[in-house]
């Protein structure tokens, strides 16, 4: 019975049982995407993570995907971090090379790690139906080409509140939907705040989203005047992330907790 290794990391959790659950799974070699898509719907967290060495490219050290129970995604920033935090070892960085990314970057900083992300952004643009199933009363919504929706709420209060319709969101298909505000008001020790939900990508809530911070660090970058940004993802599970614009980069910082370390069985 072939046996895999499995690590399941909580990645931008800075306490136990806090962060996103990514199950890492480095491979001699790709298995075929049936069975990849198959062992994500058995891991059944946010991201299954599979890499694959590449000795022979210059510019990277694995070859990365990720997986959702459901469906492939473009970019995970989650599971990279945790998937860095897996394969650096002694190094001060590796590098992952992915089909839809580019070249992604983890280096370890301080006690945790720095992830290096595309900065993506959005345009303003009316979304009545997403908004609809997403609840509350945003101010505003952008969009960007590949399914990514932002919903701007006036305060974090708001954006806690929300309770979306999942099956109605569901059926708009594999659409990231982005609820965020500025974290202002008791309690609240951060600059942003935000939830994501991907109900049509297998996802209801994601506890932590490294992607969705490569949206709203540009976003939020050029609203608050500065590059740099401290951001609390407020699912039930909770997440910190430190945000930092570059150019067409965003960095974005945390820290990982092993939690599970095993052999997955074919």
């Amino acid at each position: 019975m072939p046996a895999l290794p499995f690590t399941q990391v909580d990645a931008f959790a800075d306490a136990p049982f806090t962060g996103n659950p990514a199950a890492v799974m480095p491979l001699d070699a790709w298995l075929d995407d049936a069975t990849l898509q198959a062992i994500a719907a058995e891991n059944n967290l946010s991201e299954t993570a599979f890499t694959v060495a590449c000795p022979d490219d210059p510019d990277a050290d694995h070859d990365l995907r990720w997986f959702t129970p459901t469906v492939e995604v473009k970019l995970c920033g989650h599971a990279t971090l945790a998937s860095g935090h897996v394969l650096m070892g002694d190094a001060g960085a590796v590098r992952f090379r992915t089909r839809h990314a580019g070249i992604l970057t983890v280096r370890r900083v301080d006690a945790g790690y720095a992830l290096s992300l595309p900065a993506w952004t959005m345009t303003p643009r009316a979304l009545p139906d997403l908004a609809a199933g997403l609840g509350g009363a945003p101010l505003e919504s952008h969009w960007r080409d590949g399914g990514y929706s932002l919903f701007l709420f006036p305060d974090a209060a708001a954006v806690r509140a929300l309770a979306p319709d999942f099956g109605a969101l569901r059926a708009l298909g594999d659409v990231m939907l982005i609820a965020t505000a500025p974290a202002s008001g008791p309690g609240e020790d951060s600059d942003i705040v935000s939830r994501v939900f991907v109900p049509g990508g297998g996802v209801d809530e994601d506890p932590v989203t490294g992607s969705a911070h490569g949206l709203l660090t540009p976003f939020w970058a050029e609203r608050l005047g500065r590059t740099e940004l401290s951001a609390v993802q407020a699912s039930a599970r909770g997440g910190r992330l430190g945000c930092r614009l570059e150019g067409d980069r965003v960095v974005l910082t945390g820290a990982c907790r092993t939690v599970i370390e095993g052999r997955f069985l074919l």
